[in-house]
């Protein structure tokens, strides 16, 4: 694909970013609200189609700026209507992005990176490296192309209710244009989606944890996996840099951040059968959470080439979710989607051209990039 760098890719423009562009053309602020509704509430790319603009501004436009979209590689429907679509990033690295369609909800899993260099021990994206973050442009540009193919498909304009961001790599590792995307997935002008509709999902980065607290109010879910440090550092790395304990910390001053009596954190538990799934590790997550407003999120383990767990049987999840519940804790088993088409939690790919070493990659991104 073809990319003409001397553009600007407006997609990676945020509201006061996209005043700013057109205050140096010498237009008006309002111009960016134009702009953004015909991108993202009107799926308007080309510039000589927004009528509200000048000729002049059309012309001026297309000589510097761009509405820049991934190409579709491919596009695969499971038999429960999940979505998923391989993005062409560039010549060497795609990314895949799935939509979950659920009654009245439809939820799209986008990415934030190529690859994920956190080595969660049962992810595959994990496993298969990590070359570079993505753009803001390119975060924005998976929830634009999901909802053009969404209504091309059953004719409506805003087939995404939801946007989380769960598929391939640590959102927090890569702040800056994750928090540039959010503001566009909120703002009235943007998708105009509720903060409560738009989640971000983290392994544990602390520092930037807490700088979200403070910076954008939206729904936070953690990847746990383990209620004790010993374990946790074998499942997900980070924990060695910030263990349990700095990361429930944050997560309590998180809630009191939002300062919203309904806000509540989602903790991720992947079930693996002989690893975490005992009623001793139930006591001790109990025991984990009970002073933070949270739920439970059961997920059974989805296989992938090579992995060395196994999915904890369907008793045992049931068991532990019981245990949970008696001790006041609100838990749910996620039902797993997509599975027939690799779409499912813990399963997205992609194409990753590998730039570094897994020993690297883990020491760079524990450099907590903003």
């Amino acid at each position: 694909m073809a990319v003409n760098d001397t553009k600007v890719n407006l997609l990676g423009l945020d509201r006061p970013a996209l005043e700013g562009f057109f205050a140096a053309l010498g237009e008006k602020p309002f111009r960016a609200r134009q702009l953004m509704q015909w991108v993202y509430q009107r799926s308007v790319t080309e510039f000589d189609a927004m009528t509200d603009l000048g000729k002049t501004l059309r012309a001026t436009l297309k000589d510097c700026a761009e509405i820049r979209l991934p190409g579709v590689m491919n596009e695969q429907l499971s038999s429960d209507g999940t979505r998923k679509w391989l993005l062409c990033m560039d010549a060497a690295n795609s990314i895949e992005t799935v939509f979950i369609p659920d009654q009245e909800r439809g939820t799209l899993c986008i990415s934030s990176q190529v690859g994920c260099a956190m080595d969660c021990s049962f992810c595959a994206t994990g496993k298969q490296g990590f070359n570079r973050n993505l753009s803001a442009a390119e975060i924005v540009a998976q929830v634009w192309v999901a909802n053009q193919r969404l209504g091309a498909i059953h004719g409506v304009e805003r087939a995404i209710t939801n946007i989380v961001f769960m598929g391939m790599g640590e959102p927090l590792a890569n702040y800056k244009h994750v928090l540039t995307a959010l503001h566009v997935f909120l703002d009235d002008f943007g998708y105009g989606l509720s903060k409560r509709r738009v989640t971000v999902s983290t392994s544990g980065l602390v520092p930037n944890l807490n700088k979200l607290a403070t910076e954008c109010d939206v729904a936070l879910a953690v990847s746990l996996h383990a209620p004790n440090d010993a374990l946790r550092d074998v499942l997900v790395p980070i924990n060695r840099v910030h263990p349990i304990a700095e990361l429930m910390a944050a997560c309590r001053e998180y809630v009191r951040n939002q300062d919203r009596s309904h806000v509540h954190i989602t903790f991720e538990y992947v079930m693996l059968a002989g690893v975490n799934d005992s009623l001793d590790h139930a006591q001790e997550l109990a025991e984990l959470v009970r002073d933070i407003p949270c739920k439970i999120n059961l997920i059974p383990f989805n296989a992938f080439p090579g992995t060395e767990y196994q999915r904890s049987s369907d008793e045992v999840i049931e068991r532990f979710g019981e245990h949970l519940w008696n001790k006041g804790i609100v838990t749910i088993t996620r039902r797993t989607r997509g599975d027939d088409i690799d779409a499912a939690c813990g399963q997205l790919a992609g194409k990753v051209q590998d730039r570094i070493r897994r020993e690297q990659r883990m020491r760079e991104q524990l450099e907590v990039r903003v």
